[in-house]
């Protein structure tokens, strides 16, 4: 009897580890700059959703200045900008995820076209990726193939602008690429430009990508537009202006958007700004952006009226550290993580679905100049 009983714990142990080894999991994939030589610049942690822990559980070795990383929409790939800020063209890096240990394999490396590649975006299909080359003002259109490797880059575009900021706008400084909501449309918000491009995609026919210049946007002289967010109910955009510390709110249909409204998102007057990122909560219902630089480190949270897409001011949190470069809210919608890049550390709020609201919870976690946080629920 005593041997069965062992022999029945036993089993009952067995199971339950390979149950915890195959359990769900939301994975935070966090990208670093290396001081431009190859180091360990990716690292993965499970994240727990019941109250915000970290536990660290791999790094990818020998890897340059990683700045921006994206997950394939079938959760299947990390695409990575890769060499960002180096004097010579840049580099975009697949790998293959594994969702039970949280490990990365490298599948392969492509050129992204362009200098300082900074942002990049995967469109539904998972078919192709698009990168924005920030130094070289370009857009690089590249195609994946079945294992999620990356081709040669099929279309580049250069730009050749400026605009009244002469130390940041000598020229066009793509800073990110979006697909719209069904894949119709790319945008590509232009620092140095004081643009939002706008180009027709298709997928089944080249060229794929198409400068459409009657919908590219001119934003406020000097604002210099730097990322965006399509709001979930599809009829929204918003874009956070790096130079002039603001926020214009689009109406959007059909590849076209609208200016509705343009506010402030510092708590307070300065010299000169740096507002980064920008992430709407997946119920719709709160907008949220990063303000940098010494004397002001904050999220601002903004309440979104889904009728008319208007923004109104909630109110300002601290990042508890400098330079709040990017920032995600978890799948759930419960929290929201903050990478502060020059004090090297993440931070863990927990988000009031209801306030909109942040509290700081749990554990930091030290990561050296983290840049970019991408999550995944595997559920």
């Amino acid at each position: 009897m005593k041997t069965q009983i062992v022999l029945f714990l036993s089993i009952l142990l067995i199971s339950s580890s390979s149950f915890a080894r195959k359990s769900p999991s939301t994975l935070l994939f966090v990208g670093s700059y290396t001081n431009d030589v190859p180091d360990k610049g990716i690292t993965v942690f499970n994240f727990d959703t019941k109250n915000g822990a970290l536990t660290k559980l791999s790094k990818v070795e020998s890897i340059t200045n990683p700045s921006y990383l994206t997950i394939s929409p079938n959760g299947k790939y990390l695409y990575v900008c890769n060499d960002t800020k180096m004097p010579r063209p840049g580099t975009i890096t697949a790998f293959a995820i594994d969702r039970v240990n949280g490990t990365l394999t490298f599948i392969n490396k492509q050129s992204s076209g362009g200098e300082n590649p900074v942002y990049l975006a995967v469109d539904k299909s998972n078919r192709y990726v698009v990168t924005g080359n920030y130094s070289s003002g370009s857009v690089t259109l590249l195609s994946i193939g079945k294992n999620g490797s990356l081709n040669l880059n099929l279309e580049t575009i250069q730009f050749k602008d400026s605009s009244i900021n002469r130390s940041r706008q000598e020229k066009s400084h793509i800073h990110s690429t979006y697909f719209d909501p069904e894949c119709n449309y790319i945008f590509a918000p232009d620092l140095g430009g004081d643009k939002i491009r706008v180009f027709s995609f298709n997928p089944n026919k080249a060229p794929h990508l198409v400068s459409n210049e009657k919908l590219t946007v001119k934003t406020t002289p000097g604002s210099g537009p730097r990322h965006f967010a399509f709001h979930p109910n599809k009829r929204f955009g918003y874009n956070i202006e790096e130079l002039t510390g603001t926020i214009t709110a689009y109406a959007y249909k059909q590849g076209r958007l609208d200016s509705i409204q343009r506010l402030f998102c510092y708590s307070k007057k300065r010299d000169s700004y740096g507002a980064a990122d920008i992430h709407i909560s997946p119920d719709g219902k709160f907008l949220y952006t990063s303000n940098r630089f010494i004397g002001e480190n904050t999220i601002a949270i903004f309440a979104i009226n889904t009728i008319s897409g208007k923004l109104s001011l909630v109110g300002h949190q601290s990042t508890e550290g400098d330079h709040p470069r990017n920032f995600t809210i978890d799948p759930s919608g419960n929290f929201l993580l903050v990478a502060n890049m020059l004090t090297n550390n993440i931070v863990i709020f927990k988000r009031d679905s209801k306030t909109g609201l942040l509290t700081k919870v749990g554990e930091e976690k030290t990561v050296s100049k983290p840049s970019c946080l991408q999550m995944r629920s595997y559920r």
